[in-house]
C-alpha cells in the first residue's frame, strides 16, 4: 500500500468542472500529510486538453483514459479499478457530485474500501479523519476511518481551486473494457430541471432573500444584476414562494456556487444558505439587521434598507 492519493476529475459537456481544480487542492493536502504523490485521473472527453488544463501546481502525475465523450458509470468504475490496481493509493478522491455519487459507491464496493461521502475537511495521520456536516450543516462530525485505504467524496466549494501551471507527467492509461459488458450508454444530455442559466457557472451573483418582501420587488434586484452584468439567484424562501425557479436557488438544497463576487440582498445567512455560497471569492451583504449571520462571513457589509441601498447602487453602476 503506497501513501499516494488518486483524484478523479470531472467534466461535463466539453468542459472541466470547478470541482476538478478543488480536487487538486484537497488531494495535494492529503498527499502531503500522507507523504505520497498526487495522481489525477482524466476519464473521457477531450482527455489531452483536460489533462493540460488540470495540470496545476502540486500534481505529480496525470493519467488519461480515452473512453467516450460524456460520463458513463461502467467506464468510470472500471477505469478507477484499473488505476487503483496499478497505483495502490491510500486514498481515492472523487467529487460529491451527481456523477461522483453515481460511481463512488460502486468503486468502493469493487475495491472493498470504506467510503466517506461529502467531506468538507480531513486530516491524515496513518489513517483518515474526515469532517462531515449533519442536520442541515448545524453540526460537524469527525469520522475516523479504521483502515489503511479509503474512498472519499468531497463537497464542492470547500477547497479553493488549484492555480499555477504544473509540470506533472501526462501519460495515457490503457484500460481493457468489454463494450458488450457496459450496462449503459450515453445517448444525449438534458439539464435536469431545465432553466435558462446555470448559477454555478456565474462569475458574479446577485442573490435575493426574504427581505425583498414581495414578488414584484424582485424586479428592483434584477435591475441591479443587469447593471452589474451579473446573474440573479435566490435563497430558498424565494424559490419556495414560487417567485424564482428552482435552478436559481443557492444553498444546501439548491446549488453550491463559487463566484468571484456574491452580493447577498435581504438574506439573513441561515446555515443551509451559507453552505452553498461560503466559497465565494468576495461576499457583500446588505441587511437591515446588523446582527444577521450573513455579516459573519461577508467581506463587506452594508447595514441598511435594501430599498434605499439597491437604487443607489443601480445609479452608481449605470452612471
Amino acid at each position: 500500500m503506497s501513501s499516494d492519493v488518486l483524484a478523479v476529475t470531472e467534466h461535463r459537456r466539453g468542459g472541466l468542472r470547478d470541482v476538478s481544480y478543488e480536487l487538486v487542492t484537497a488531494g495535494r493536502e492529503l498527499a502531503d500529510e500522507a507523504g505520497g504523490d498526487l495522481h489525477l485521473a482524466v476519464i473521457g472527453g477531450d482527455v489531452e486538453a483536460f489533462a493540460e488544463d488540470v495540470n496545476r501546481k502540486g500534481v505529480d502525475y496525470v493519467h488519461t483514459v480515452d473512453r467516450g465523450e460524456e460520463f458513463n458509470h461502467d467506464v468510470y468504475v472500471r477505469a478507477v479499478e484499473a488505476l487503483h490496481a496499478e497505483l495502490d493509493p491510500a486514498v481515492v478522491l472523487m467529487p460529491n457530485s451527481v456523477n461522483g455519487l453515481d460511481y463512488a459507491p460502486a468503486v468502493a464496493n469493487a475495491l472493498d474500501l470504506p467510503l466517506v461521502t461529502d467531506a468538507v475537511a480531513f486530516e491524515w495521520d496513518g489513517a483518515l479523519a474526515a469532517t462531515r456536516e449533519m442536520y442541515n450543516s448545524k453540526v460537524e462530525t469527525t469520522v475516523e476511518v479504521d483502515a489503511e485505504a479509503v474512498a472519499v467524496t468531497i463537497r464542492g466549494g470547500e477547497w479553493p481551486g488549484a492555480e499555477g501551471t504544473g509540470d506533472a507527467e501526462i501519460a495515457p492509461f490503457d484500460v481493457e473494457i468489454d463494450e458488450d459488458a457496459l450496462g449503459s450508454r450515453v445517448i444525449g444530455f438534458e439539464e435536469a430541471g431545465g432553466g435558462d442559466v446555470d448559477i454555478s457557472e456565474a462569475d458574479v451573483l446577485v442573490s435575493v432573500g426574504r427581505g425583498i418582501e414581495e414578488e414584484e420587488n424582485i424586479e428592483l434586484v434584477q435591475e441591479l444584476a443587469d447593471a452589474l452584468d451579473a446573474t440573479l439567484s435566490a435563497s430558498r424562501p424565494i424559490v419556495d414562494n414560487g417567485w424564482l425557479p428552482k435552478n436559481r436557488q443557492v444553498g444546501q438544497s439548491g446549488k453550491v456556487v463559487t463566484p468571484k463576487v456574491y452580493l447577498a440582498i435581504g438574506i439573513s445567512g441561515a446555515v443551509q444558505h451559507v453552505a452553498g455560497m461560503k466559497g465565494s471569492e468576495t461576499i457583500v451583504a446588505i441587511n437591515t439587521d446588523s446582527n444577521a449571520p450573513i455579516f459573519d462571513i461577508a467581506d463587506y457589509g452594508i447595514v441598511g434598507d435594501l430599498f434605499e441601498v439597491v437604487p443607489a447602487l443601480i445609479d452608481e453602476f449605470e452612471g
